[in-house]
């Protein structure tokens, strides 16, 4: 039974945490959401409300992370941030909103920027 004891000696334990805390209650809504989907019209006003809601909620973390970052992205300047995010957006736009290609565009300044202060 020790072999459950929280340590970081344990390398399996924030596997655990991952699966317990984040995974299983984020499937979990979403299989409601696959089942109950069906009976939700697009058009209606309670659904219009939820996309305005997780849109702003998204744009809210982007925001948090662009211009109060924590960890190694506050290292990032800035103005590298604020242009990644418009690269990242441009890319998003010009590709018929393709995500995948605005998130490689962004990292490419962002990695480009971090390649240009090891070289220099």
């Amino acid at each position: 039974m020790s072999d459950w004891v929280y340590s970081n000696a344990v390398p399996w334990w924030p596997y655990v945490f991952i699966l317990l805390g984040g995974w299983l209650p984020t499937d979990m809504w979403r299989y409601l959401g696959v089942v109950s989907a069906n009976r939700i019209d697009e058009t209606s006003e309670a659904a219009s409300l939820a996309r305005t809601i997780a849109t702003s909620l998204v744009a809210a973390v982007i925001a948090q992370l662009v211009f109060f970052p924590s960890g190694a992205l506050a290292e990032i300047p800035t103005a590298i941030r604020v242009i990644s995010l418009a690269a990242g957006f441009a890319a998003f736009q010009l590709s018929r909103r393709r995500i995948l290609l605005g998130i490689l565009a962004a990292e490419l300044v962002i990695g480009g920027w971090a390649l240009l202060v090891a070289l220099a």
